[in-house]
């Protein structure tokens, strides 16, 4: 694996902080479409109404709060749900979460 940015640890991932992240519904939609692939995708990868520069700011914001992993492979930043660290510090979050589309306004 390349470069690495820092993540939180599982135990210091924080509700509140989680669900400010989720709060946005880019944010949202960029966790649902990780939770509907189900595989690790690069940032341009996603379907966002957003710039770059807007979308790099949303995937740090969701990276710091613990919901997604970010790691480098060649020149592309790979995202990937981390999954198995939600449900063990907050269970049933992202269930609840990916249950429906999010609708992006």
């Amino acid at each position: 694996m390349g470069r690495v940015p820092p993540h939180p640890d599982v135990s210091e991932l924080d509700l509140q902080r989680v669900l400010e992240a989720l709060v946005d519904p880019v944010r949202r939609s960029i966790v649902t479409q990780l939770a509907a692939i189900d595989e690790d995708v690069k940032c341009g990868g996603f379907d966002m109404p957003v710039s770059k520069s807007t979308a790099t700011h949303h995937f740090k914001v969701l990276r710091e709060a613990g919901l997604i992993r970010q790691y480098y492979v060649g020149t592309s930043r790979m995202n990937a749900l981390r999954r198995a660290d939600m449900d063990a510090a907050f269970p049933g979050l992202l269930d609840a979460l990916t249950a429906r589309p999010a609708v992006l306004a």
